[in-house]
């Protein structure tokens, strides 16, 4: 299956996007956005990602786990997944304390991203 993908700069500019006044801008020193997103791009690779849930969940654990930015991590895992879905054909009406919950224990690695593609299973009603 085709998947339409996130680039580098389409992250980039949801992280931009989600920022509020007075947050730190920009990537973090240490940390690679590019690298944490080769991780997705992996999962391809190796035939582990299934379905649009999969891989929006993996963007998702990507971004919110890679702390690539300076402030803002999970709400633009947030945004990303959201992004991705729409890109590939999938809306999901959000209820903003339940996706917050799952990115942050997404975040916290109490779930992996297969947990999470579950629950955007069951949010979509797929």
């Amino acid at each position: 299956m085709s998947y339409v993908l996130l680039s580098a700069e389409l992250v980039e500019a949801i992280h931009d996007a989600v920022l509020n006044p007075g947050e730190l801008q920009g990537l973090a020193r240490d940390k690679s956005l590019e690298g944490a997103l080769a991780r997705v791009d992996n999962r391809i690779l190796y035939g582990m990602i299934e379905d649009v849930f999969d891989l929006a969940a993996s963007y998702a654990e990507a971004i919110s786990q890679g702390h690539c930015f300076n402030d803002a991590n999970k709400r633009t895992a947030h945004q990303a997944m959201d992004v991705c879905l729409d890109l590939n054909g999938v809306e999901i009406a959000w209820q903003p304390e339940d996706v917050g919950q799952q990115i942050i224990r997404l975040a916290q690695r109490l779930d992996d991203a297969g947990e999470m593609a579950d629950w955007l299973r069951a949010q979509a009603g797929a």
